[in-house]
């Protein structure tokens, strides 16, 4: 009997494996990332285990699209933080930066299918305007989670985390995180932006998180799919 188990066990996988080649590729978890597959469980899925060859060919192409804009910076080995393939991110096209910020590849490319998947079609839903600026606090910061001396490196060590603390919208309205978090007008908008974050990001940090996320959402690539 625990052979025969055995057996029908792996007809199906089999049957499971085959029955997903068969899916159109944007419904298929094992099928490569495209920037066209639509936000959702399986996108996120395939984000989580993109190939590190990958990412850079698909950060090109929503370069080419103008969904963002980036620069590759030289390799650094040295320090307790080091950078390899970190990329200077100038704007997600025509959404402008408070300033530039580094990020790893797939925090750079999860970053611009966030933007252009979510950020700008919520901002018109929610807010019934465009989406003109991101504002930020950081990415890349060589220190320990909180600062604290005996814990772990933080995301931002590795430019695997932004730091995101308000939006600036066409019509000249400025929705910050600390003041609109608890605001009629920009909290709808705001959930629903922290809500989406986990279709892209490993986890995604703001202010019922606790009080040091008062006043920015925290969206890093560890974890999977954790958004609180």
């Amino acid at each position: 009997m625990r052979g025969k188990g055995v057996i029908g066990l792996l007809v199906m996988v089999a049957v499971g494996y085959l029955g997903y080649r068969f899916l159109p590729p944007q419904f298929n978890p094992f099928a490569p990332l495209t920037l066209d597959d639509p936000p959702g469980r399986i996108t996120q899925f395939k984000l989580k285990r993109l190939p590190a060859e990958r990412c850079p060919i698909l950060l090109e192409q929503a370069n080419q699209r103008g969904w963002i804009s980036t620069k590759n910076l030289a390799n650094n080995s040295d320090g307790p933080c080091p950078l390899h393939h970190a990329v200077s991110v100038a704007n997600f096209g025509d959404v402008r930066l408070s300033q530039r910020f580094v990020a790893s590849c797939p925090l750079a490319l999860s970053s611009a299918l966030f933007v252009q998947q979510q950020a700008k079609p919520l901002a018109r839903q929610y807010l019934g305007s465009g989406l003109r600026q991101i504002d930020h606090l950081g990415s890349f910061a060589c220190r320990n989670i909180y600062h604290r001396q005996n814990a772990r490196l933080s995301e931002h060590a590795t430019a695997d985390a932004l730091d995101i603390s308000g939006f600036r919208l066409t019509d000249g309205r400025n929705i910050t995180v600390l003041k609109g978090w608890k605001t009629a007008e920009s909290e709808p908008f705001l959930r629903a932006l922290l809500a989406a974050s986990c279709q892209y990001y490993g986890n995604g940090l703001g202010p019922d998180y606790n009080a040091a996320h008062a006043n920015h959402f925290h969206l890093g690539m560890r974890g999977y799919g954790l958004c609180r």
